[in-house]
Parts: structure tokens; C-alpha cells; sequence
């Protein structure tokens, strides 16, 4: 099972990583949505954790790119941001994202809804929409 984790700060990234590679998952690291775009290209991507505030692009406008994309489509997204309010979660869920947590984040609520997904995943049989 491979995570990618798409956030500007390398600390963010590295803790993410560390939460994720401590349950056994493969991870890979992007810094910006554009970057994270030409990750799935290359790579066999099974659920991507993104930051809202980022250079180039932001987490919500590469969750809208990411979903229009058929290939891509169906891989969920969790947001991981500083923001609380609730119309940013809004307009998250409404660009695709498929969660939101709010840091700063425990690894134990990173893992939860990891599981969470990836239990929606299999129990559609493999590729679905999981956003019910």
C-alpha cells in the first residue's frame, strides 16, 4: 500500500512519513499539488494525504485536478491542514477530499483514518468512490 504525502514543509512531510512507514506502509513525498500530479504519473499510488496551503498549488485545486483525472479519480484524499474552519472543510469535501484532519495530528488519527479508507476501499471491492 503506497501513501503519498503532499505538504510544503519538510518537517510536516517527515513526521507524516514516520507516522505511516510505523504501520508498514510505503510512502512518497510531494512539496506542492503540481508536484504530487507528476507522482501519480510514475507512481502506483493508493492514497494521497495533502496540506490546504501550499505554493504553485494548493491542496484544493490539486484534489479538483486529481478527481477530474480518470486514472486518478478514485484514490482517496485526506486533507491535513492548520485550518478549522469549516467552510475551508467545505470546500475541500465539495474539490473531492475524501477526510479532513486538523493539525497538528497524532499518529494514532493519521492511522485511524488511513484504516478508515482504505476499510471503505475493500469493502467496495477495489476501485470506488469512497465519499459515502
Amino acid at each position: 500500500m503506497k501513501i503519498l504525502i503532499v505538504d510544503d514543509d519538510s518537517v510536516t512531510r517527515k513526521i507524516l512519513g514516520l507516522y505511516l512507514k510505523s504501520k508498514g506502509y510505503d510512502v512518497s513525498f510531494a512539496e506542492n499539488g503540481l508536484d504530487a500530479l507528476e507522482k501519480l504519473g510514475t507512481e502506483n499510488i493508493n492514497i494521497v494525504l495533502t496540506d490546504l496551503n501550499m505554493p504553485y498549488m494548493d491542496g484544493t485545486e490539486f484534489i479538483k485536478h486529481m478527481k477530474s483525472e480518470p486514472l486518478y479519480s478514485h484514490i482517496p484524499v485526506l486533507m491535513v491542514s492548520t485550518e478549522a474552519d469549516e467552510e475551508e472543510k467545505k470546500r475541500a469535501f465539495d474539490a473531492g477530499a475524501d477526510g479532513y484532519l486538523v493539525k497538528p495530528v497524532t499518529a494514532e488519527a493519521v492511522n485511524a483514518k488511513v484504516h478508515e479508507l482504505l476499510r471503505r476501499i475493500f469493502k467496495g471491492g477495489g476501485n470506488i468512490d469512497v465519499r459515502h
